[in-house]
């Protein structure tokens, strides 16, 4: 009689353990894929409550929201430059083609290993050769654009052949960094120092010529002002000699005070005659 306890609780043990494995939740932001005795079956199962055969069926999760992948790539530059470049994937997955891609491809990490890794070695490789290793530092943009463009065509291409087109959605790509060899960058700094210092040079000309040409105006300002107060001396001089001139020749008096003024005493001497010219004192006086 008391194995019938026993036997009911291994019983009620098997049921709960079977109906444990009779469901399964899918989480949010993930969908899940049935294998039946590893077999994929065609649909997928969406977030929430799904039931499920116990044993038979088992689900594998797959992670569809936006996720970053991050690989680096080496590369030689258009100049020969051996370039290091850190690469960021903004990617997500297509829900209604997680079964085929597990049957094709594999789980998520295995779709990013040879997937998404190869898609950025190589396409850094094709646009890196296109410009100078101090072009990818200047047209950065221009350089991220011809990658991710590249990245896709290159997953557009390996899905097509798995027939999975549209599996990853790519979002975004950015360049983390450059990493150039210490040649390089010991060039770049030197390039750099240059430029400084040939600016500099070019600033202490500019400021030594602005200096001179500010002496020189200052010379000129200085040259005009003399020749403006000269040319105003001499009009002034000009219109005191004319005044002087008009009044002399209107009065012949005022002619015999100027010479009276500047007759200094001595009379002049002749020879061969014994006539002593002579002023007319009267003539100066009268007036």
């Amino acid at each position: 009689m008391n194995k019938i306890p026993v036997f009911s609780g291994v019983i009620l043990a098997l049921v709960v353990f079977l109906g444990s494995l009779s469901f399964v939740v899918v989480d949010a932001g993930y969908v899940g894929v049935v294998k039946r005795l590893g077999a994929v079956q065609p649909t997928f199962l969406s977030e929430g409550f799904h039931l499920k055969t116990p044993i038979i069926d088992s689900v594998e999760k797959f992670d569809i929201r936006l996720s970053k992948f991050e690989s680096q790539a080496g590369a030689s530059s258009k100049d020969l430059q051996v370039v290091q470049t850190s690469i960021a994937v903004q990617y997500s997955m297509t829900p209604e083609l997680m079964p085929r891609t597990l049957q094709k491809v594999g789980t998520r990490a295995v779709a990013e290993r040879t997937l998404i890794a190869p898609s950025i070695m190589e396409s850094v490789k094709a646009i890196t050769a296109l410009y100078t290793a101090e072009e990818l530092i200047t047209k950065r943009d221009a350089v991220k654009t011809e990658i991710q463009n590249k990245i896709n065509s290159f997953l557009d291409e390996t899905l097509e052949e798995k027939e999975l087109m549209g599996l990853l959605k790519i979002a975004n790509v950015a360049i983390t960094d450059f990493d150039f060899s210490s040649e390089f960058n010991r060039a770049i700094e030197e390039k750099v120092r240059a430029e400084q210092e040939a600016l500099k040079a070019k600033n202490e000309k500019l400021r030594a010529v602005t200096q001179a040409e500010a002496k020189a105006e200052e010379q000129k300002l200085i040259a005009d002002a003399a020749a403006y107060e000269i040319e105003v001396q001499s009009v002034a001089r000009a219109e005191a000699i004319k005044r002087e001139s008009e009044a002399l020749s209107g009065n012949p008096q005022l002619i015999q005070l100027r010479i009276a003024e500047k007759w200094d005493g001595q009379l002049p001497r002749f020879s061969g005659g014994e006539t002593i010219p002579l002023l007319s004192i009267d003539s100066l006086t009268s007036e």
